[in-house]
Order: structure tokens, then C-alpha cells, then sequence
């Protein structure tokens, strides 16, 4: 039998250098049909943490009809306080170049007990088998997938009371606030702490006074804040104050104060017996405006610190979160969208293009701020969603082979659901938007058994155009309180492991993680 002659290219060519062409083969074949992996991360009143990945098929991700759902998985499930969980943190998702850090995600979680909780969570989806090449199962019937990379770091004691928020600017500090009226800004390497910024303690205006007044019964404490993009200055809010902080990072000293003056609480429906303080603070994603969030409205501020416009849900209901979703093709003037959710369980989305202000006489004859028409909105009666919205994160797809950004939203509510939704860039588009917030284009035939339009809102709600799409809904069981998401990466996007297999040795081994456990 005659044997072939070997070239001398092919004994160069070392073993591992074969298999990895060989996994990078295999990931080409199945790239197209690899589903996005999402981690979710929900703290609740119960104390819980809890690690859920939503798996989307390409199908259903492409908004396509597929008989394929979003497959949930169990990923880690335990008591991370001693009282109910209030805030979440994650560090930026690093990028394929830093290969050296690339499975590292930084997980922050603070609580009424003072304690800032730390974890290492892994950017890459756990494995799909275990050793015996089959799914845990449990007695519910949900997936258990844990990932051995999730490790813990250990407990902050940087404040003396609740803390209220937690934000990475990047990945080596981690800012925090807490109702002593601090905000501390620590160093990632080894959790020193290098700044603490202190606001002043608010007087008790309207409190009870003598021996009526509990200790400490004054409202204090820094409720929420939001960096520049730019990472040199940063608003806060605090309670028992109507008015939102300056802070300059660079010096971590206060650059300025501004008061909300009678008229604009009036317009945001604070009324004599209102607050009048700032809930939630959030920057847009080129820095040239922010938004404050009052009890049961907002308000759109420019870089001259004068309200640009306002925002009132119709009907009223209490505002929970907001976030801006900064779009892909960018028009003048209206680069970002604004999505708010409710207490009655919706989620708007604002803009504050000319074509999408109203005058604020036709509202209210006593308002100055113009206000802004919703573009449309997720849930709400029509889509017997009713509970409210505590937390949602927005995520945008990468591309793989369709042409259409898409984006997901993944939004919790306080009866311990998670909803999965999925909007297409287009359906942003603000163009041909009448004053009813209906599109022409949108299917209306008939009045629904409520006396409502179809395809349109329930009784009592105004003609906001429904959109997206709603992927899957996951029960907890828990009431949550606070949310955090981000888009997990496949190992072989930059290692050359096929999915579902192991990262190399030298990946394993997480820096500054001696004696940590297992998540």
C-alpha cells in the first residue's frame, strides 16, 4: 500500500495550531445559528440575588416567526444580605482586545445592611451540558446552568447607612451613595477608597420637631446620581432637597446648585404636600442634556441647566426608572430616546423633537415647559400588564446577518416577572407621528369591548402607538427591586473555542479571587 508523502508545510504546523483552526471551522458552520445569550441580575425585598440567562434564538431575535422561544436558565440563586437589596452595579463589559480581562464582569449589589456585596461574573454563557451531557433539572422545571467562572470578592464597608446607588464609570472605580449624604469613589484594584464627596444635610423643613422627632427623623441621604459622559462632572439628588447638586470630579468639590423653582414642581405635579426632590438623575448619551425624574414626572434639562421640556405620563402614575437609548443614525437635535416606566406598568418611549413637543398650554394654561407626546410604549392595560415596572436595562444586538438594529428590553416588575422585549430601530422613528400618537399605518379596525380603539390603549389612556414585541416572560418568585443586564460573549468570538466549550487554562484563573467561592 502506497503511503502519501508529507509536505513540509504540514509538519510545521503545530497540534495546537490545528485545533484551533479546527474551532474556528466548527464556529464558522454554526455562527449563524448560535443563539444571543443575556445575563440577568435581579436583587429583591427577600434578599435575594438572583443569576437568570435568557438564551434568544436567531429566529426570534430577528423578529422572525420561529417555533423557538427564549429558553431561561437558572445560573445562581442565594441570600447576598441580611435586608432587602436596593441597588445593582456592573462594571463595563470589556471588549475582544482586552484578552487578558475579557471573561471579567465586575457585579456590585448594595442593601439596606450597609454593605456593598462584590462578584466576579463571567462574560461568556456557562456550559450547555454537564458531565453527564444532559440539562440539571429541578422540580420546577426550570434550567439549573451554573457557571464556574462566577466568583465571589467579598463585602465594602465604605458607608454608614442604606446604600441608594452604585455606577462604574469604568472598570477600575466604582462610585457609591448612601443616605449618610456621601459618595464614595473607590479603586477597583484594591478597593481603596480614594474620594468621598459629603452634601450637606438637608434642614428639617416641615418634620416634626422636639420630642416628637425620632432620631435622625430628618429625610437625608443622596437618592441618585449620573456622571458626564466625559467623566468629569457628576449631578446628585438627595432627600429633603428640591434642588440638584454639581459636583466637579476633578477637584471632588461642588461646582453648583440649582433650586427647582415653584412653577416647574408645579408642572411635574408636585403640589403643596409634594417633596419637590429629584428621584432619578440619568446624562444622554453625548452629555449635551440630562434628566431629572420627580415622583410623578421628569424633567429635560440642557447644558444650561434650563428645562427644555417635561414629561407627564398620561394618566398620571409614579415614575420607577428611566434610561435613554441612544440611536444608531442620529438626526439633528434628536439623537436619544427616553424610556420611562410606570407604576401601572407601562414603558414610554419620549422624544424631544420639535415634531413631538406640545405646547404646554394645550396640557395645562398655567404650565412655561412644553411637553413632550410619547412615541409609544410597552405593556400597559391593553397588554394586561398592570403591575409596576421597578427596574428595566436596555441592550442593543450586535449585527450578525440581518440588516435591522435591534434592540431588547428587560424590564422587572415588582411581582417578580421579567419581560423580555424586542424593538427594531425603526420603530423609533419619529416621522409621520400625528398628535394622537398613532401612526396612519397602524392596523385600526374597530372599538374593542373597553371602548378602545384597537391596537391601541385601555380605557382612560390616551391613543399611544403599541410597539415591540414581546419575547418571553420568567417568573422569580421574588419582589424585585433593582435589575442589571448585558449581552454575553461566545468564546469564540476572540479564543477560538467552539461554543459551549471550556476556556483555555490560562483564562480560568481569576486575578485577586485567592480564597473567593463559587457563586
Amino acid at each position: 500500500m502506497l503511503k502519501r508523502k508529507r509536505d513540509a508545510q504540514d509538519e510545521e504546523i503545530s497540534p495546537a495550531v490545528r485545533r484551533q483552526k479546527s474551532a474556528l471551522t466548527l464556529d464558522r458552520n454554526h455562527h449563524q445559528a448560535t443563539p444571543t445569550t443575556i445575563q440577568i441580575i435581579t436583587g429583591s425585598y427577600e434578599r435575594v440575588l438572583h443569576g437568570i440567562t435568557a438564551s434568544i434564538p436567531q429566529g426570534v431575535e430577528e423578529g422572525q416567526e420561529s417555533e423557538e422561544n427564549v429558553e431561561f436558565s437558572d445560573t445562581f440563586l442565594f441570600n447576598a444580605h441580611n435586608s432587602a437589596i436596593r441597588c445593582l452595579a456592573l462594571s463595563p463589559v470589556p471588549s475582544s482586545a482586552d484578552r487578558a480581562e475579557s471573561h471579567k464582569v465586575i457585579l456590585a449589589s448594595g442593601s439596606t445592611d450597609e454593605r456593598i456585596n462584590l462578584y466576579h461574573i463571567s462574560a461568556f454563557p456557562p456550559p450547555t451540558k454537564n458531565a453527564k451531557g444532559s440539562k440539571t433539572p429541578i422540580l420546577p422545571g426550570t434550567q439549573v446552568m451554573e457557571n464556574p467562572r462566577n466568583k465571589e470578592l467579598g463585602s465594602l464597608l465604605h458607608h454608614s447607612s442604606s446604600i441608594t446607588a452604585l455606577y462604574f464609570p469604568t472598570k477600575s472605580k466604582l462610585l457609591s451613595a448612601a443616605e449618610d449624604n456621601t459618595i464614595a469613589i473607590s479603586r477597583t484594584r484594591d478597593w481603596a477608597v480614594l474620594s468621598t464627596i459629603k452634601a450637606p444635610i438637608p434642614k428639617a423643613v416641615g418634620r416634626p420637631s422636639g420630642d416628637t422627632a425620632p432620631l435622625g427623623g430628618t429625610p437625608a441621604g443622596v437618592s441618585d446620581f449620573a456622571v458626564h459622559p466625559s467623566m468629569k462632572l457628576m449631578i446628585s439628588v438627595g432627600k429633603g432637597e428640591k434642588c440638584m447638586r454639581l459636583w466637579n470630579l476633578v477637584t471632588g468639590k461642588k461646582a453648583g446648585v440649582l433650586s427647582f423653582d415653584r412653577t416647574l414642581l408645579q408642572d411635574v405635579g408636585e403640589g403643596k404636600w409634594g417633596s419637590g426632590e429629584g428621584r432619578k438623575v440619568e446624562w444622554n448619551s453625548e452629555g449635551n442634556e440630562f434628566v431629572v425624574a420627580f415622583e410623578k414626572g421628569a424633567v429635560i434639562f440642557g447644558m444650561d441647566s434650563k428645562p427644555k421640556c417635561r414629561i407627564m405620563p398620561s394618566p398620571p402614575s409614579k415614575v420607577h426608572q428611566l434610561h435613554y437609548i441612544a440611536r444608531e443614525q442620529p438626526e439633528d437635535g434628536c439623537n436619544d430616546i427616553l424610556a420611562v416606566s410606570t407604576e401601572d406598568g407601562r414603558l414610554l418611549l419620549y422624544s424631544i423633537a420639535t415634531s413631538n413637543t406640545l405646547p404646554g398650554e394645550v396640557c395645562q394654561e398655567t404650565s412655561v415647559i412644553p411637553t413632550c407626546e410619547p412615541l409609544g410604549q410597552l405593556g400597559g392595560v391593553s397588554s394586561a400588564l398592570t403591575r409596576r415596572i421597578k427596574d428595566f436595562e436596555v441592550l442593543r444586538l450586535p449585527k450578525v446577518k440581518s440588516t435591522l438594529s435591534q434592540i431588547i428590553i428587560v424590564a422587572g416588575s415588582s411581582d417578580g416577572s421579567i419581560r423580555l422585549w424586542s424593538i427594531i430601530e425603526k420603530d423609533l422613528d419619529f416621522d409621520n407621528v400625528p398628535s394622537n400618537g398613532v401612526r396612519a399605518s397602524d392596523p385600526i379596525t374597530s372599538m374593542n369591548a373597553n371602548g378602545a380603539l384597537d391596537g391601541t390603549n385601555g380605557p382612560g389612556e390616551p391613543h399611544v402607538r403599541h410597539i415591540g414585541q414581546l419575547l418571553g416572560t420568567y417568573q422569580t418568585g421574588n419582589r424585585i427591586t433593582c435589575l442589571k443586564a448585558f449581552v454575553m460573549r461566545h468564546p469564540s468570538e476572540d479564543l477560538g473555542v467552539p461554543v459551549g466549550g471550556e476556556l483555555p487554562d490560562e483564562f480560568e484563573e481569576i486575578e485577586g479571587s485567592s480564597g473567593s467561592s463559587s457563586v
